[in-house]
């Protein structure tokens, strides 16, 4: 069975700023092989979207509400949508 590509949007809630969030996902991110991007939101949350097979999504919202920066996390807001193949790598977002 193959693994459809899928995108995930997501609004991560919390303390998630000033305390290495957005590197935390790059680096998780590029570890699991998804592309997309991170960012900083101006009411403190931060935006998360993200490219790649399913599995490797769901490894990566797992992996930010059980892991490291978890502590940090009070609310995760997810929106799954197909594929839309528009990022080649993952970055941070500014």
């Amino acid at each position: 069975m193959v693994n459809k590509l899928k995108t995930v949007h997501l609004i991560v809630k919390g303390t998630v700023q000033g305390v290495g969030f957005r590197y935390y996902t790059r680096r998780l991110a590029d570890s699991l092989g998804l592309s997309g991007y991170v960012k900083n939101l101006a009411d403190g949350n931060v935006e998360i979207e993200a490219e790649g097979d399913k599995q490797s999504l769901q490894d990566l919202i797992h992996d930010l509400q059980t892991k490291d920066m978890a502590e940090y996390i009070s609310g995760l807001e997810v929106v799954w949508s197909e594929n839309q193949d528009k990022y080649h790598d993952f970055v941070i977002s500014f």
